[in-house]
């Protein structure tokens, strides 16, 4: 099995557009999509709801998704080609109870591809892309923790210079590893977050 795992930095800076971009550059992959969600305190893996369960109880859930109109993330995959796509729902630091019966799901893919950061942690792919908004300065600490962990750096380009304001650490963090020689992978939200050059990269780390 070859993985591609897409993370990014915050909420909203089009994680989920990147994967859903390259499944629909790349048909002929026949791409399984996963997409990984840690619910907080209080919050079920099982159904995403406000829920008494102990520590121990519904640790996490995995469901396929069936329908391609559903308007969820996971539908989204399906719609741009995927041939199946799978939702890893799992209470907030407790991902690695979830591994086992994931790789059980995947254990037949040849291609996978991922929307996490926190399964870096455990799972080393063939490719790991951070997606970087400059004009977003929030920064999120599972990013934080595997930055400098990514093949490569999709930079979301809002085309808005004056409402740019990157965090000082993001920008600290973005230009180490410009300076190690990781390439930038630059993409436009009108183009739906892909690029001829983010598409030939992929391809040619997975050698298809």
């Amino acid at each position: 099995m070859k993985s591609v795992m897409v993370g990014g930095h915050t909420r909203n800076i089009g994680k989920t557009s990147v994967v859903e971009g390259i499944i629909r550059a790349l048909p002929d992959i026949g791409w399984t999509a996963v997409k990984i969600t840690q619910f907080g305190h209080g919050v079920c893996s099982l159904n995403g709801e406000s829920c008494g369960c102990s520590v121990d109880e519904h640790q996490f859930a995995i469901t396929q998704e069936r329908r391609s109109d559903s308007g969820t993330d996971t539908a989204r995959f399906l719609a741009a080609g995927a041939k199946r796509s799978l939702w890893v729902r799992t209470k907030q630091g407790e991902l690695i109870a979830a591994l086992p019966a994931l790789r059980a799901q995947l254990a037949r893919d040849d291609f996978v591809i991922i929307e996490s950061n926190s399964l870096r942690r455990f799972i080393e792919p063939e490719l790991f892309l951070q997606v970087v908004d400059p004009s977003n300065a929030d920064f999120k600490l599972s990013s934080q923790t595997f930055f400098d962990l990514a093949d490569a750096y999709v930079v979301v380009d809002q085309n808005t210079d004056s409402d740019r304001r990157d965090s000082q650490k993001q920008a600290i963090l973005l230009e180490r590893e410009l300076k190690k020689g990781k390439p930038f992978l630059p993409v436009r939200s009108e183009d739906r977050f892909v690029s001829d050059l983010l598409i030939e990269f992929v391809r040619v780390r997975l050698q298809t």
